[in-house]
């Protein structure tokens, strides 16, 4: 699907490096390969073109490490990211968590070919996450309330979870969330259907799942508060290439930021991932047609 979607080869960057000069209203919106990118960078292609911009789409181009150089090159100039890991990519020294912090962290590591426009207050995030049962039994709102009840829990997440500093030693550091290690169930489907379904099913007490997962919602699921930050701010940002920001392509950008609000991205993902599979194109529009984003930005 995403790669019909994309109307390229399978490798959407193999029709050239493009260029930096020339027509600012004439752009290429990009996106990593996972359902939530296609569908946001549809959204601004929409948003883009109902301002008058003629838009290419390179859709399901991979991994950071594909679609940042792409960016610099401008073989695409737009394309969604996520604030915190963006600066980890771009400053792998980087420490902040916060979204003030990520924001500001952010700023400085962009340089000078990179820019992005506002970010969307809806984000992306890791989560600590329990059914209404268990959030009612022990009366759980953040994941400060977890850790009284540390030796009775078992906690599903990637295996990589057990290193990462916002994974199991943020966990005790920030909260004195002690798992022990026969309490950690590895599962590596970042937090998709094998997760959830441990959760459910009560082989474990509390799991790692991404905030605009439909699942979430489908299944009355709890998401912990993170008071402390633990897990670095993940909102949905633009990110372009400087030598194409005009006022125009910032304000069309800023406008669909606004809207773009996690409970959104999560209607996004039910229509695309959900029941219904709807193509992320025609989710995009319908979303896109919603928000009225569909007319000219004043």
């Amino acid at each position: 699907m995403a790669l019909t979607a994309c109307g390229n080869s399978s490798n959407p960057l193999s029709s050239g490096s493009g260029t930096c000069s020339g027509d600012s209203n004439k752009l290429t919106v990009g996106s990593a390969n996972f359902p939530e990118s296609e569908t946001v960078a549809d959204v601004y292609a929409e948003a883009l073109r109902a301002n008058g911009f003629s838009i290419d789409t390179k859709l399901n181009i991979g991994s950071r490490e594909a679609y940042v150089p792409a960016v610099r090159s401008c073989a695409i100039d737009v394309i969604p990211d996520y604030t915190g890991n963006l600066l980890q990519y771009l400053d792998k020294s980087a420490t902040a968590t916060s979204p003030a912090d990520v924001d500001a962290a952010l700023a400085k590591a962009l340089g000078d070919q990179l820019a992005v426009a506002t970010p969307a207050p809806g984000e992306d995030s890791d989560a600590v996450v329990v059914t209404k049962a268990t959030a009612d039994k022990w009366n759980l709102h953040s994941i400060g309330d977890l850790a009284p009840h540390s030796a009775d829990v078992k906690l599903a997440a990637p295996p990589e979870f057990t290193g990462r500093p916002g994974g199991l030693p943020g966990l005790k550091k920030n909260y004195g969330l002690d798992i022990a290690a026969a309490n950690f169930v590895p599962i590596s489907d970042g937090g998709g259907p094998a997760t959830v379904r441990a959760l459910t099913d009560g082989q474990v007490q509390a799991a790692d799942i991404f905030t605009t997962s439909p699942a979430i919602a489908q299944n009355n699921l709890v998401v912990l508060t993170d008071p402390k930050h633990n897990f670095a701010a993940q909102q949905v940002v633009p990110l372009y290439n400087t030598a194409k920001k005009s006022d125009k392509l910032t304000k069309v950008l800023n406008a669909v930021s606004a809207k773009l609000t996690t409970a959104e991205l999560i209607s996004l993902n039910t229509a695309v991932s959900g029941a219904s599979k709807t193509e992320p194109a025609a989710a995009a529009k319908q979303w896109v047609q919603a928000q009225g984003l569909d007319k000219p930005v004043a």
